[in-house]
């Protein structure tokens, strides 16, 4: 009866903090409010729109590099026609807020369950306004609520969770990474199965399905990222390379930028070996093994990337809420520090990026900080995986000692 008590008011506390939160983020992006810093709606309005034109005419924007989505991204960008009574960016920003309020009734329901915690829910909530508007006016809660949706699935439903996760990864990759710890078969099967009949529709149905793999391959440093920290720094003892569009990103442009962005790419694949690593060695899986391990994986994708876009931390939030839905998860603090890292985020983008740009003493703090907390995170989150799921190395046993008859060894 206790636990009943105390977790009534927190079920009753999460739609009403859900609905004035997202009430904020929705009057900041239907401009009711001005958000300080650049407009983050204009990809909406003004990219998102004109790839819903060139979409609807059966292709994919084959000429338009800021494209560097897979096929079924598509689907996301075509959605707002669903609602053809309202223009094409509100109804994106409504489509968004009912994908979010999707999520808190998945997180809700399956929360109340024997053995499962509200938590989950809880740092969905919370988590999400602290990226401020930059969320509502991204895609990427559509994908986060499906690759959430995988991770919930996994347990009981592993063809479900594969499917999932394979349609997660065609509307942006990363949840490809989902499938991690995934230890059925069917899991990955389905995953296959289901890649190769969406891939394919879109392959026989629209020309240029796949031509963000030469655009993604072309980017370069984004000025919110790890390494760009190298260019911040640089700035003030006479690098003289530029800040400038490109490729649909901010990015450093000038000498050693190559270097540092294969140095980028290097680090990920580090980070893919220890992953490869951890995966044929552990042995001890619960069932919160397998949100940890995505978790891990999609920190470690993400602190490493040439790119750490604001909406890319809504992954993180929606993994690290699956992760406390279960309350044996290893993630607590990691979590913890993810969420820190989402209020930085929102401090360094939209509010002081015009300091992050310049490369001045509080656009490198922020930047310090918010991708201080991610390496931070990224460590102790991988520690934790590995000391929960890999066996420590027992010391080889002894050699036998010989026997006398009287029942004493002899001594070497």
């Amino acid at each position: 009866m206790k636990t009943t008590g105390t977790r009534r008011p927190r079920a009753w506390l999460l739609p009403v903090v859900w609905s004035l939160t997202r009430l904020v983020l929705l009057l900041f992006v239907l401009k009711v409010y001005v958000f300080p810093g650049p407009d983050v709606t204009s990809d909406v309005q003004v990219i998102y729109q004109g790839w819903f034109d060139v979409l609807s005419s059966g292709t994919f924007p084959l000429h338009d590099v800021t494209w560097q989505y897979p096929p079924a991204a598509a689907l996301a960008i075509l959605s707002p026609g669903l609602l053809p009574f309202l223009d094409y960016a509100t109804a994106f920003y409504v489509l968004i807020c009912v994908t979010d309020l999707a999520v808190l009734a998945l997180l809700t329901y399956a929360g109340r369950r024997p053995g499962r915690s509200l938590r989950g829910a809880w740092v969905w909530v919370i988590g999400v306004p602290l990226l401020g508007p930059t969320v509502y006016a991204r895609y990427d809660v559509m994908v986060t609520a499906v690759a959430m949706a995988a991770l919930l699935a996994g347990a009981r439903h592993p063809k479900a969770m594969g499917a999932l996760a394979a349609f997660g990864a065609l509307l942006k990759v990363w949840p490809a990474m989902l499938l991690l710890a995934a230890r059925r078969r069917s899991a990955w099967v389905s995953a296959l199965v289901t890649g190769a009949v969406v891939t394919g529709v879109f392959a026989l149905s629209m020309p240029g399905a796949f031509a963000f793999l030469t655009f993604q391959r072309d980017r370069g440093t984004e000025v919110e990222s790890l390494g760009a920290l190298v260019f911040h720094v640089a700035r003030h003892f006479g690098w003289r390379g530029e800040v400038r569009l490109n490729y649909g990103s901010i990015e450093f442009l000038g000498p050693y930028v190559s270097e540092v962005s294969t140095g980028a790419l290097f680090l990920t694949g580090a980070a893919f070996g220890w992953l490869v690593l951890w995966r044929l060695l552990a042995r001890h899986f619960e069932e919160h093994t397998l949100a940890d391990a995505a978790f891990v994986a999609v920190l470690m994708f993400t602190t490493t990337s040439r790119v750490i876009s604001p909406q890319y931390m809504v992954w993180l939030v929606g993994l690290a809420a699956v992760c406390l839905y279960f309350p044996g998860s290893r993630m607590r603090l990691p979590v913890a520090l993810v969420l820190v890292a989402c209020f930085v985020t929102v401090l360094e983008f939209p509010y002081y990026f015009a300091n992050v740009v310049a490369s001045d003493g509080l656009g490198l703090t922020l930047l310090f900080l918010r991708n201080g907390l991610l390496v931070a995170a990224a460590l102790i989150a991988a520690r934790a995986l590995w000391k929960a799921t890999v066996p420590r190395t027992l010391p080889a046993p002894l050699p036998a000692q010989p026997v006398r008859t009287d029942g004493t060894t002899v001594s070497s």
